[in-house]
Formats: structure tokens, C-alpha cells, sequence
């Protein structure tokens, strides 16, 4: 699919950094740390992985004192690495302050992300909004306001509930709750927008973790403004069920244009590297056609004609070499985030989808003869045998990428 078959929602384009988001700009990929941000070191080096891993903004906790000291020494700490990704602040109840308090810390971030359920109660709740906002746009960094469902204002959805119902014709409790959402989203905008922030600079986000939730309710925020969104299924869980709930809800919205940065938020199996939200996301774009992160490696899902594990183990080994190697050929090789490569199991699919890649492989099926022809651009170009053919294979893959993608 090309870029061009998706019409995107019109939102106005915010600056973040070094990246634009909305507007026409390409979809941006955005992932968050899990660190105590007061542990400096740690903080920077998963950062540093995030970003590597392609991940174009990165929000980390700012919570308290210690968190908030530590920002700009993180920051300083990444450009000494050569690693400029914008960190994007993440306040809930105490923001206000910590803001006002530490300057270096307000200067050092790229964005402010706001949860308006948690800026406060009552009367102190439009002050610490304020205060906000006003140090926003004395740094002229952009906010995204981002409303959560688990910490919806609780003022704003018992009036609405109340409302409804002494309503003529009350409404489902779960459309109550979304267009409490989406008011909460643009009501904050609106009074952003009066305290001096230009509009260029507001983001919103409404993240639900259901998915037939978010889609309405993004339809819903897309409809009515034209701000950029940033979209995420909130806790969409561990494993396959938060990559198959997250992929769900953000597809539907993605092919109707609506989205302007993603993140999907996947609690992180024991052990397992944060990074694997980013490689999900990235997927899920490039999928679509939507963006180009890294080469795409198309392989058979296998049947009694494939009892070998040969082109198991090889398409994930191309795969993973592939992602090793993006961060050297990204800068040498421009275009190679577009290949595609095939690793087919036997004769019946192998050699035409191998012709359709730029460069793949079919392998001996069951019965087969012991040889895999490859075929690069189309042409078969030689015939693998032996032990050594995954060997082989990998090497094929470098000399296409240094020939094909090399500046000319």
C-alpha cells in the first residue's frame, strides 16, 4: 500500500524539538521510560536504547524533586552521547510546582504532557492549570493535554452523569463516559488556549484501554478540532494480547487518518527490553505502508511440506541481523528501511514470493531437492547448497544492501 491511499485528518503541525508532528508530517513513533528518572544513569541509558531503537520522542516521569533535578543532567548526559531525542515530561498532581521550582528542568524538556484529572481539585485546580500553561509559553514548549480514563476528572463526569440523567432520553453510561473524554480534552485546550498557549503548540490525547472505546472516541476528538493526536491504547497489557489489542484499536484509526504520533503500551515481559513497543509500533506503520523503519522480512508460516526448521531459524535470524544492523546502514545506506526479503520454506510459494522481494530465498521442502535458488530483484542470481546456506544467504544480504543502497 502507498502512502497516498490513506487521506490523513487535518491537524495543525507541532514542533517538538527537532521533530514536526501533524500536519503532513510522517507519523512519529513515541515510547516512555520506566526508571526512576532520579537514577540519572539508568535513565540515559535506557533512553539511549529507546532511541536507538527508533523511538523519535521519549517521555520520562518527572514526579518529585529528585526526579525533576535529575532532568537536565539526563538531558546534558544524552547530547554528550550524540543522542538528541526530545524528552517529553510527564506530570500528574504536582507539575505546577516542580516547574516553577526547578527552571533547568522546565528548559531541559522538549514537551509537557498534562493529565487534566490530575492537575488538581476545585479551586486549586485551574490555578495549577495555569501555572502550567504559563510556563509552557514562557519556554514555548508545546503540551500535550492528555486525558486518561482511569483518572478522568471526577467534577467533570459526575456533573455529566448527572445531567444525563435528568435527561428526556438518557444516554449508555459508556457514551457518557467517552464524550466526557473528549470534552475534558477540549475543554482544557480551549482554556490553554486563552492563557496565552497558541494552538499550534496543544496536542491531545484521550486514551482508553478498551478498544472499541478509543476508536469512537478518537473519531469523536478528530471531528472536532483541529489539533494533532497522539494515539495509544492505555494498559493494553502483556505479550500478544497487548500487541493484538493495540494493533486493533490503532489500525482502525490509522486508516482513516486520524493519529499524528503513536505509542503502544505494552507491559514488558520479566526480563524483556522496553524496546520492544517500539519495534511494535514501528511494525504496525510499516505494515500499512504507512512509514519505513527497517527492512521487512517475509517468511511462510510452514506446513507438512516444511519439516526442516532451516527457514524458521533463518527468517529470524535475517530479521534480527536486519535490526542489528539499522543503526550502521541507516547512515550509510539511505533507502534500505524500504527492502524487502523473502525466507520461503518449500517450492509451492517460495521461488514467486522470493521474485517479489528485493532479494529471498526458497529453501527444500519436504522431498526437495537439497539446493535454495535465490533470487535478487527478480532474477535468479545462484543456487545455495550445503550446510553453510544460511551462512551464505546473510552474506548475499550485506553485498545487496552495499551495492544497491550504497550514495552513488
Amino acid at each position: 500500500m502507498s502512502t497516498s491511499a490513506i487521506q490523513r485528518h487535518p491537524t495543525l503541525p507541532v514542533r517538538i524539538g527537532d521533530i514536526v508532528v501533524g500536519g503532513n508530517a510522517p507519523i512519529v513513533v513515541q515510547s516512555m521510560t520506566n526508571t526512576d528518572t532520579a537514577d540519572v544513569a539508568a535513565t540515559v541509558t535506557q533512553v539511549a536504547d529507546l532511541a536507538r531503537a527508533g523511538s523519535e520522542l521519549v517521555r520520562i516521569t518527572v514526579n518529585n524533586e529528585s526526579a525533576a533535578k535529575a532532568v537536565p543532567r539526563v538531558r546534558e548526559a544524552l547530547d554528550a552521547r550524540g543522542i538528541g531525542v526530545p524528552l517529553i515530561g510527564d506530570f500528574h498532581f504536582n507539575g505546577h510546582r516542580l516547574l516553577t521550582d526547578y527552571p533547568a528542568c522546565a528548559e531541559a524538556l522538549a514537551k509537557y504532557r498534562i493529565n487534566p484529572g490530575n492537575v488538581g481539585r476545585g479551586e486549586r485546580r485551574d490555578s495549577q492549570f495555569a501555572t502550567m500553561i504559563e510556563i509552557a509559553c514562557r519556554y514555548r514548549r508545546p503540551v500535550r493535554i492528555g486525558v486518561n480514563w482511569g483518572s478522568l476528572d471526577p467534577e467533570l463526569i459526575a456533573r455529566m452523569m448527572d445531567e444525563n440523567a435528568r435527561s428526556a432520553s438518557p444516554k449508555p453510561v459508556d457514551a457518557v463516559m467517552r464524550e466526557a473524554m473528549v470534552q475534558s480534552a477540549l475543554e482544557s485546550a480551549t482554556r490553554a488556549e486563552a492563557l496565552g498557549l497558541p494552538r499550534d503548540q496543544i496536542l491531545l490525547s484521550c486514551k482508553m484501554s478498551g478498544v472499541q472505546d478509543l476508536i469512537a472516541v478518537y473519531r469523536m476528538l478528530a471531528a472536532r478540532g483541529p489539533y494533532a493526536l497522539h494515539l495509544g491504547l492505555t494498559e493494553a497489557g502483556m505479550g500478544s494480547k497487548g500487541i493484538v489489542a493495540s494493533t486493533a484499536a490503532l489500525a482502525v484509526l490509522l486508516q482513516e487518518g486520524i493519529g499524528d504520533t503513536i505509542r503502544v503500551s505494552l507491559t514488558p515481559e520479566p526480563g524483556a527490553s522496553r524496546t520492544n513497543e517500539v519495534v511494535v509500533a514501528q511494525e504496525i506503520l510499516q505494515t500499512m505502508g504507512l512509514r519505513s523503519f527497517t527492512p521487512m522480512v517475509t517468511a511462510c508460516p510452514g506446513c507438512g511440506r516444511t519439516t526442516s526448521t532451516l527457514f524458521q531459524e533463518l527468517a529470524r535470524d535475517i530479521q534480527d541481523h536486519l535490526r542489528a544492523q539499522m543503526p550502521i546502514w541507516r547512515e550509510q545506506f539511505p533507502g534500505v528501511e524500504t527492502m524487502q526479503v523473502a525466507v520461503m520454506g518449500c517450492v509451492v510459494n517460495g521461488p514467486g514470493e522470493s521474485k517479489h522481494a528485493n532479494i529471498g530465498i526458497s529453501l527444500p521442502g519436504t522431498g526437495e531437492r537439497p539446493s535454495a535458488p535465490v533470487f535478487v530483484d527478480g532474477e535468479k542470481v545462484t543456487t545455495l547448497k550445503g550446510d553453510s546456506i544460511a551462512e551464505q544467504f546473510l552474506r548475499l544480504v550485506d553485498d545487496y544492501v552495499k551495492t544497491r543502497y550504497r550514495v552513488r
